[in-house]
């Protein structure tokens, strides 16, 4: 009987032991979800799971950014987000990559209300999406404007007679792969890229004009290339208020938001560098460029990604 006694004790024991490395495992468990959840949604992470004011950073350099589209539709199906705070701070970026930010932002707007912070700047295609929100608070020192669209392109034929290097090339039809590099730019050539130029500023006039509640000829008067201070756009009527984030909650405040609802930011899960040209691709350019991996960083906070932008783009300086 002692026997079977000492058994006893011994197996309850064990399973006390058991019991405390499950819940010792459940602990570690929690805490891997706790620690997740704060790198997703930030320090305040536990206020994504109630109702709060969801705040979204899009800054430096626009692209096309699926990661950006897809957080911001997330935001839009979530019961717990009663609105949108889009803090800005970008010169702008691809003409394509803000329309369609732009799009995905109209989208928002039309089923929670969505404010614009503007921060250092909002230019060009920056100053784009800033205008799919139904209202735009910026510091009166925050450059605002760079309205328009461009195409840059080197001239490097000088160099080519210089080194004796000769470009050979077979066309299909005269403005194929035109304007090009490696030879000066004719008059045909000139006006297939204004007229490509002009559509696109048209378009972007447009929606400035529509989306600020101007005439054409008010928005065309503004869409000179002109930046202008946080001030200088009240009055030109390209933002509507000064102020931070604290105007843009009372702004919220408005349209029936509850302003003491707090203020989460939905990171970028995906941690690629955001709406916006990644220091991956930054470390991409470096390696093309021979350079240590380290200088991919470098090449990012100097903002010499810009350089690489193809296509259309809308910003203050590639």
């Amino acid at each position: 009987m002692a026997l079977r006694a000492d058994d006893l004790i011994d197996r309850r024991r064990l399973r006390r032991k058991l019991t405390f490395w499950r819940v010792a495992a459940l602990v570690v468990a929690a805490a891997g979800l706790i620690a997740l959840s704060t790198w997703i949604y930030g320090d305040d992470f536990t206020g994504a799971a109630v109702d709060h004011i969801a705040k979204v950073k899009i800054e430096g350099t626009i692209t096309e950014d699926e990661e950006l589209i897809k957080r911001l539709e997330t935001i839009r199906q979530s019961p717990k987000v009663k609105a949108v705070i889009l803090s800005i701070d970008s010169p702008g970026g691809t003409t394509v990559g803000g329309e369609s930010i732009y799009e995905e932002v109209r989208k928002l707007a039309a089923d929670k209300p969505v404010v614009a912070q503007v921060g250092t700047l909002a230019a060009s295609a920056g100053y784009m999406i800033a205008t799919a929100t139904d209202h735009i608070v910026a510091r009166k020192s925050s450059i605002i404007g760079s309205i328009g669209v461009l195409i840059q392109y080197p001239d490097v034929s000088g160099l080519m007679d210089k080194l004796g290097i000769k470009l050979e090339e077979v066309k299909s039809s005269p403005l194929k792969a035109s304007p090009s590099p490696f030879k000066p730019t004719n008059d045909d050539e000139r006006a297939m890229v204004r007229k490509l130029i002009l559509d696109s500023y048209d378009w972007f006039v447009g929606i400035v004009a529509e989306r600020r509640k101007m005439t054409h000829e008010q928005a065309l008067a503004l869409a000179d290339g002109s930046i202008f201070t946080g001030r200088q756009a009240v009055t030109n009527k390209l933002i509507d208020a000064v102020g931070g984030e604290t105007e843009a909650i009372d702004w919220l405040a408005t349209k029936g938001v509850d302003a003491k609802l707090k203020v989460v930011e939905w990171k970028n899960t995906e941690a690629r560098g955001g709406f916006l040209f990644s220091k991956a691709m930054a470390k991409t350019i470096g390696s093309a460029l021979g350079l240590p991996d380290h200088a991919g960083d470098f090449i990012h906070e100097i903002g010499a990604d810009r350089l690489f932008l193809d296509g259309l783009v809308s910003v203050w300086h590639p």
